[in-house]
């Protein structure tokens, strides 16, 4: 809804001034604002069709201010800008960062420099080389057998700490604090070579030359050193359009946003294929990398083989020829180390080269190894016949495979091993302990021997052990015939407890009855002292029979029927 005053209209926010002379008026929602008029619908329609056509690259692309195109994908809502900013043209000025922070820089630390060198130790300073930017643990030189603040020589120098604030180019600049200078020695060495070669070129048109002895001859050798300076160079041609035949053919289009033509990048999937970020939505999967489009694991590990067509860049990584530019990338390094001039950037063909020389030098050098062992000590394997199948290299039995490489069908599956050690012979035995059973005993059955971990005597040992049982078997049975019948002996009668009773000793049973009973009547009365009476009549005289009682009633304390006596 709009009202009228003093000839402005307002339409919401868009306010409509009909009269050229604005200096009569005062906008009472904003000094700035642009002042607008509406488009007709056929003007509105045409502004569509020149997006639409923008977009399919049948139009050339909007232009800004700096005269650079303007993505017309973008859309209305970041291209157009706030009206407070009073865009007169279309312009992306208001997307970008306009505020600068005056604290952030792109300078990078001074690698190696030092500030201050001291002549002796300071109280606080690194006690192994006297600097005071760092402490004793976390020093990085040499530990001396005496540190500098023992010594107070040798003192290193303090280097150089800063501490930078990057802004948000700053932080993922890879190549800031790169120093341009230091790759001047690979062009050195390029210019080196180029000037060697035409100096051997050089001398060979010389002698060349000397060899005709000169005049027409001379002009010829010329002309054909030059035919072939040219046949090389369209070799080299040659050689760089054969590395692009990997790409695919450039598709020129007319009136795109570049101007120019559009060609294929490499490393894209097919549109259709499901992308690598959604075969597993689980977070705790494989890692996705966006800025390089690589997910080196395998998203869907458990899944099938045979119906998975993707998985993992890692894959790539150990199969093909990647491994084998990676062992070649590896011999190079190493060879650089030991000091030899080779870098695999710089001269590709070089490092093959010698990669190539060292592969077939360490193959002769192993059969080299092989034949000599093979003189000295034989080969046992050359001896044993082979089977027909390894012959011919080829046998009847079918076997049937899956898509993955899997047995199916046709041949055994082999067994798993155990954790623990199987089929291992040791001290000369060709069987296990536990081969061979006698007498409840374990033992090898090779030499048929009881005592583990001994030595093999094989056959020999076997019919040393059986003579030797023959031998004792007969000096046995020897003894026995022999043996002569042994008069029985009188046997002694023994006291009780083992006490020997001398020879002139006779014991009356009527006493030693009495004296069993007498001492069993003491006993009751040490046991109950009520008994005990009260006048006692002592005798000292103890008879024979008296002590075989005692001896007899008497618990000794080593019996293990003790607890059953009484």
């Amino acid at each position: 809804m709009g009202y009228s005053n003093a000839g402005i209209y307002m339409w919401g926010s868009i306010i409509l001034v009909p009269s050229p002379e604005l200096d009569d008026y005062i906008c009472p929602v904003a000094e700035s604002l642009v002042i607008m008029a509406f488009k007709s619908r056929e003007d509105h329609r045409k502004q569509m069709e020149l997006e639409e056509a923008r977009k399919a690259g049948l139009a050339p692309a909007e232009v800004d201010e700096d005269g650079k195109e303007i993505n017309p994908h973008i859309p209305q809502y970041m291209s157009s800008a706030p009206w407070y900013l009073n865009a007169e043209r279309p312009s992306l000025k208001h997307q970008r960062k306009w505020k600068s922070d005056p604290n952030y820089t792109k300078s990078w630390y001074d690698r190696g420099a030092k500030i201050y060198q001291a002549d002796k130790y300071r109280k606080g300073a690194c006690e192994n080389c006297g600097a005071m930017t760092h402490t004793t643990k976390t020093c990085m030189e040499r530990p001396r057998k005496l540190g500098a603040k023992w010594t107070s020589k040798n003192i290193a120098p303090d280097e150089k700490i800063e501490t930078f604030e990057l802004d948000y180019d700053g932080k993922r600049d890879r190549w800031n604090g790169y120093d341009a200078a230091s790759y001047a020695h690979v062009i050195e060495r390029y210019e080196a070579r180029d000037e060697a070669r035409k100096k051997f070129l050089k001398d060979q048109q010389l002698k060349k030359l000397e060899e005709k002895g000169g005049g027409e001859n001379a002009d010829e050798g010329v002309s054909d050193d030059e035919d072939n300076e040219d046949a090389l160079k369209i070799d080299e041609a040659k050689v760089d359009e054969s590395k692009q035949m990997d790409f695919a053919k450039v598709e020129k289009r007319v009136r795109t946003t570049g101007g120019g033509s559009t060609g294929t990048v490499r490393n894209l999937r097919i549109r259709e294929d499901t992308a690598k970020y959604l075969l597993n939505l689980d977070v705790n999967s494989a890692h996705y990398d966006p800025k390089t489009r690589s997910m080196r694991e395998d998203p869907l590990p458990d899944m099938d083989p045979n119906e998975k067509f993707y998985a993992g860049d890692n894959q790539n990584r150990v199969s093909g020829q990647a491994l084998e530019f990676k062992q070649l990338n590896i011999h190079a390094w190493e060879a650089f180390e030991k000091g030899n001039d080779v870098h695999m950037q710089a001269a590709p063909s070089q490092a093959e080269l010698l990669y190539k020389n060292f592969k077939v030098n360490k193959e002769k050098l192993k059969s080299q190894v092989k034949e000599t062992i093979v003189e000295k000590y034989g080969n046992a394997a050359a001896d044993e016949a082979l089977p027909r199948e390894l012959l011919l290299g080829q046998s009847e039995r079918e076997v049937e495979y899956d898509r993955a490489g899997r047995i199916i069908k046709g041949q055994e599956m082999a067994l798993p091993k155990s954790k623990y050690e199987e089929d291992v012979y040791i001290n000369n035995h060709t069987t296990v302990w536990g081969s061979w059973w006698k007498d409840h005993q374990w033992g090898y059955k090779c030499c048929k021997q009881f005592v583990r971990n001994s030595y093999c005597t094989g056959a020999a040992g076997i019919e040393a052990a059986e003579a030797a049982s023959d031998l004792m078997k007969a000096n046995i049975a020897r003894k026995e015939a022999a043996q002569e019948v042994v008069a029985p002996t009188e046997e002694k009668q023994l006291a009780t407890w083992g006490t020997d009773i001398p020879d002139d000793l006779v014991l009356d049973q009527g006493k030693l009855a009495e004296s069993l009973k007498k001492e069993d009547k003491r006993r009751k009365e040490e046991k109950d002292e009520r008994k005990r009476k009260y006048n006692v009549k002592w005798n000292d005289e103890v008879t024979a029979e008296d002590m075989e009682a005692y001896r007899m009633k008497k618990v000794h304390l080593d019996d293990p029927m003790k607890d059953f006596l009484n």
